[in-house]
């Protein structure tokens, strides 16, 4: 028996997603995480928008279309929002997000008991109030992804997920240090991701650091993902530049450069605030990777709150901007609110945000010329380079005669190149 398991949305999905491929692996099924033939599908769902949660829905037929006849299971965050959307679909059984694992005891007996097997429904589990550590994900590629923390407390006007995953929790230090130790050579570089990753503790307290602290110790290179900034101290950002192995790219979510918006968003500190957590984090790392997202044409953003949020962009000199256009999110403090802002509106400020974007990302490579403490980790070959990231998040391009894959090598940028750079050996 064949199972696919297709993840929509996030990293933390994607991290469950290869947990419940290893649990399968270990039960002898054959698996695979690709759009193909197989006689079961697992979708994992998502629902941080009302098009996420259609493409969630959408998922079932595209899987059909390999095998008609294939038995469909859905778990994730769209269907913890509503279960009964799935039902009509013709799907076996439906999870939400916590409970994922129940999945694989299904499969196990529908493989047993094919004959007698019989749909299940809705299986919806209460969202715990204790980080859940019965997940550990098959590592198959050059990075790993490990997941430290779900849920957030933030509840920003415009996010559903709070309602999906919960209150943040953290797992235990003592069980991502044993997962880290179970990766092998092959994998270079540990990413390490949650809802809210900046809300990990220890025993109560904040625990980021010293997690990174005792991960310094694998030698692999580290990375974070998405976080807040609230987190940023001279104390946190000193004893980030004493390690070893850290990869100085920090994606702080913004959302908005103005204030006024910030506060009808619910976000919990003002421009000035982030701009001063930016400016800390660049004295220790000169040449840091400050990335970030933003949300254009927020209910009642206003011209000038725009243009706010534009010249704080340039600013701050990110070297990357992720620009979202605002949806809205039924069962959101926004969506109840605030009245939605015309498309064409949105659609403009969007373009003129990526032409910003474009400049500070030709600006940011211009810069990392001068960089001679750049080092690649090869991931891929894409036509005739091979591909990787440097600490600092620029996607170089390199042209070798000899394979680099999974190889950390130490480059000099020569010029803007596709969606990154091109380099050379030194």
């Amino acid at each position: 028996m064949k199972i696919s398991v297709m993840t929509l949305g996030c990293k933390v999905n994607k991290y469950e997603s290869d947990a419940l491929i290893n649990k399968l692996n270990a039960l002898g099924f054959e698996t695979s995480d690709k759009l193909e033939f197989a006689d079961v599908f697992v979708i994992n769902t998502c629902a941080v928008t009302s098009e996420a949660e259609k493409k969630s829905r959408q998922m079932i037929a595209r899987c059909k279309k390999f095998n008609n006849f294939a038995k469909i299971f859905v778990c994730g965050c769209a269907s913890q929002h509503n279960g009964k959307q799935f039902l009509d679909k013709d799907v076996e059984v439906v999870c939400g997000t916590s409970g994922k694992l129940k999945i694989v005891e299904f499969i196990d007996n529908l493989a047993k008991n094919d004959k007698i097997f019989k749909k299940n429904g809705i299986f919806i589990e209460n969202l715990p109030e204790i980080y859940q550590d019965d997940l550990i994900a098959s590592q198959n590629r050059t990075r790993a992804y490990i997941k430290i923390q779900d849920g957030c407390n933030n509840f920003c006007s415009y996010c559903i997920i709070p309602y999906l995953r919960g209150r943040s929790r953290s797992r235990d230090l003592s069980s991502i240090l044993n997962e880290a130790s179970l990766l092998g050579e092959e994998i270079k570089e540990i990413v390490l991701t949650g809802i809210n990753v900046a809300d990990y503790k220890i025993d109560g307290k904040p625990g980021l650091l010293k997690l990174l602290q005792e991960l310094d110790k694998c030698g692999k290179r580290l990375r974070l993902s998405s976080m807040e900034e609230g987190l940023i101290s001279e104390e946190f950002a000193e004893g980030l530049s004493k390690l070893k192995n850290f990869c100085p790219h920090f994606h702080l979510s913004l959302q908005s450069g103005s204030d006024g918006v910030l506060r009808r968003m619910n976000r919990h500190y003002s421009a000035e605030e982030f701009f001063s957590s930016v400016s800390v984090l660049k004295k220790y790392f000169p040449y840091a990777g400050i990335t970030t997202d933003i949300i254009v044409g927020f209910p009642n953003e206003s011209e000038d709150e725009f243009d706010e949020t534009y010249e704080f962009a340039k600013r701050v000199e990110f070297s990357q901007l992720h620009i979202f256009k605002y949806s809205p999110r039924e069962g959101t403090a926004s969506y109840k609110l605030f009245k939605d802002l015309p498309h064409e509106i949105k659609q403009a400020r969007l373009e003129r945000l990526e032409n910003l974007n474009n400049n500070l990302k030709e600006k940011f490579i211009e810069e990392n010329k001068h960089n001679k403490c750049l080092n690649v980790l090869f991931e891929e070959k894409v036509d005739d380079f091979y591909v990787g990231y440097t600490e600092n998040y620029i996607r170089c391009y390199l042209q070798s005669e000899s394979d680099v894959t999974n190889k950390i090598l130490q480059v000099q940028i020569l010029d803007k190149f596709r969606d990154g750079a091109r380099c050379n050996l030194i």
